[in-house]
């Protein structure tokens, strides 16, 4: 064999092993662009499955949250609205063109009477005095108390009071009316 044969076949079989390398090279090169593109497919599979997950869950949150939202608006409107209505209805009480007041003190005397002891004061709020002093209860006349009318009658030392003012009468009246109040103003049974 000769030199120039032999570099022939080194020749030769360098470029077999070279191309050999080259393309078991560019097989794992396809392999692992492959491998890589389909775990980028299932990468991106999870990621949007995940993302529409918290879309779904951030899009029921906020509407439950608008929902509460627009109850606490409700409420709060009603709320104003019961609190107008009883400021109004605490007004008329308090008016001295009130349709029936003397009618009432009346009967709040006679009550006081079977329930006062002997010279008890009566107390009035300051826009039923002279009705009170021309109605003749017998009790003796105190100074005025705060109130939307009516009086109390105070023992002489001042250790028992009791109330017959239009307030309390109010709000025990506006807590037995609340639900028919409130069925009146929004609708409800």
């Amino acid at each position: 064999m000769t030199l120039d044969a032999l570099a022939s076949d080194i020749d030769n079989a360098a470029e077999e092993e070279a191309k050999a390398i080259t393309d078991a090279a560019k097989a794992k090169a396809k392999d692992t662009v492959s491998e890589a593109k389909r775990e980028l497919k299932s990468l991106r599979s999870d990621i949007l499955s995940k993302t529409m997950k918290e879309c779904s869950q951030i899009t029921t949150e906020m509407v439950a949250s608008a929902r509460q939202a627009n109850q606490k608006s409700m409420l709060i409107a009603r709320r104003e609205e019961l609190d107008a209505t009883k400021e109004s209805a605490m007004e008329m009480i308090g008016s001295a063109n009130l349709k029936g007041r003397s009618t009432l003190l009346q009967s709040l005397i006679s009550e006081a009477k079977g329930d006062a002891e002997a010279n008890m004061v009566l107390r009035p709020v300051g826009i039923d005095r002279s009705a009170l002093e021309s109605a003749g209860s017998g009790f003796a006349l105190g100074e005025d108390v705060d109130g939307l009318g009516g009086f109390v009658l105070e023992a002489p030392d001042g250790s028992m009071i009791l109330d017959y003012r239009f307030d309390g009468l109010f709000e025990k009246s506006w807590i037995t009316a609340l639900p028919a109040v409130t069925s009146a103003l929004f609708g409800e049974n």
